[in-house]
């Protein structure tokens, strides 16, 4: 994963020592604490000169008279650790120095909004498939394995099937994890010459199934019929887009009313040519009422992430907003690059399905690209910059523990004697880590 040498010294300072919380909230003083990770990490001077350099306000040599430069000594407490309190403001990242004429260390610490503080990030994804559909594995052993790989929640959303989520669910049901679990289905509408819509949805955390709704055609061709007589459809919906309009708008109706998530998936996904006319898209884009728009979809390729997500930055240049998240859509949860392809970072207040649902409507989300070493993050500025330092500050101690608890979950699914006992003695863990390095 660490490819260049200041990449190899945040794995090195970050598995050396430890430093909680590693976000605070700005105007508080907060107290940090920088722990050795082993006698080979000691701090065996006597004093060290410690300064704070926030990111925003550029570098003390070239604007003297900013805020940029916090600087005082310190000493090793009795337990080895070394403190301080300082009242960090902005929302933004502080380097953390630690300096004498024989030792040099850098770490990070994160400052963060008043209505940030008390949000917590959680990675999942909204968009894969079990063997009930076209994927390779189990429900619960997809379950298992995207948790090996540092998802805090997911929805099995197999095509046509809301069943196999509730599967993964009551597999678990008796044991305590900390993987949140959520109900979801890909919808798609019943199809025939004159009713044509080919737009994927998604159904996350809905409380029933609508794709059952749908089940007889007919029936479903004359309820949209009717619904679109009710609706007031925009004027540059023409022919059979209107058809396609209330089709989607009736889908994301229902979706809403069960208590889920209705996102929009892939549009620019190459299914012989774009899935979707690019002039649908924007349309749609302007007048659908969806929940969320699968901004990063899990394809390879080079154009349908970044058609989206040059989508979605245009659409908010035209002042259209709207909420992002980012899929893996695999079928192949053992194919470790499949499973990490793309991932939503949610920052919600709870691991649970309702706050999650609620953090994405309400924006606090980023689509996270993961197909190259690097990764990229799309979404506002803010998130965006919060989220690279978690990815390099915070998810590789998280995603340790993640591992631990997937292949214990993997053993229990498959029957092995004491994956039980070991999930309980493994639980708890990710809510004391949080509580570790989210100082609010």
């Amino acid at each position: 994963m660490f490819t260049n040498n200041l990449q190899l010294r945040y794995a090195n300072e970050l598995h050396n020592y430890d430093v909680y919380p590693k976000v605070v909230q700005a105007g508080k003083i907060s107290s940090i604490t920088i722990a050795p990770r082993g006698h080979h990490a000691a701090f065996t001077h006597e004093s060290y000169r410690l300064s704070l350099h926030p990111w925003d306000e550029g570098s003390p040599w070239y604007y003297p008279d900013y805020n940029n430069e916090f600087s005082f000594d310190v000493k090793p407490d009795e337990d080895g650790c070394i403190r301080f309190s300082f009242e960090f403001f902005g929302c933004q990242q502080f380097y953390v120095r630690l300096k004498n004429e024989k030792f040099n260390l850098q770490l990070s610490v994160f400052c963060v909004d008043d209505d940030l503080a008390g949000r917590y990030p959680f990675r999942g994804d909204l968009h894969l498939h079990s063997n009930y559909s076209d994927g390779r594995q189990a429900p619960a052993i997809v379950a298992a394995n995207y948790r090996k790989t540092g998802y805090d929640f997911l929805a099995i959303t197999d095509h046509h099937r809301y069943a196999p989520s509730l599967e993964a669910i009551e597999v678990y049901k008796d044991v305590p994890i900390e993987l949140c679990l959520v109900p979801g289905e890909e919808v798609h509408a019943p199809q025939d010459e004159t009713h044509l819509n080919d737009m994927h949805i998604l159904n996350f955390g809905g409380l029933h199934s609508v794709n059952d709704m749908m089940e007889d055609a007919d029936e479903h061709f004359a309820t949209i019929d009717a619904y679109m007589a009710t609706l007031d459809i925009p004027a540059c919906f023409v022919g059979m887009e209107r058809y396609y309009y209330a089709s989607c708008h009736w889908i994301f109706s229902e979706i809403r009313k069960a208590g889920g998530l209705g996102i929009f998936c892939h549009p620019y996904w190459l299914s012989d040519v774009l899935q979707i006319p690019p002039r649908l898209v924007n349309k749609l884009m302007q007048h659908l009422p969806f929940d969320a728009f699968e901004v990063l979809g899990g394809e390879s390729n080079m154009e349908q992430n970044n058609f989206q997500t040059v989508q979605y930055y245009e659409d908010k240049a035209r002042g259209r907003n709207y909420a992002i998240v980012g899929s893996t859509d695999s079928h192949n949860s053992v194919n470790s690059r499949d499973s990490h392809l793309c991932c939503t970072m949610v920052f919600a207040q709870a691991n649970e399905r309702e706050s999650l649902i609620d953090a994405i409507r309400d924006d606090y989300s980023v689509a996270v690209d993961t197909m190259d070493e690097t990764p990229r993050l799309v979404g506002d500025m803010r998130l965006v910059r919060y989220g690279c330092f978690l990815l390099k500050e915070f998810f590789p101690l998280h995603d340790e523990l993640c591992f631990e608890e997937g292949r214990a979950m993997h053993d229990y699914a498959c029957g092995v004697p004491g994956a039980k006992e070991t999930l309980e003695f493994l639980s708890g863990r990710m809510a004391k880590q949080r509580e570790k390095y989210f100082g609010f």
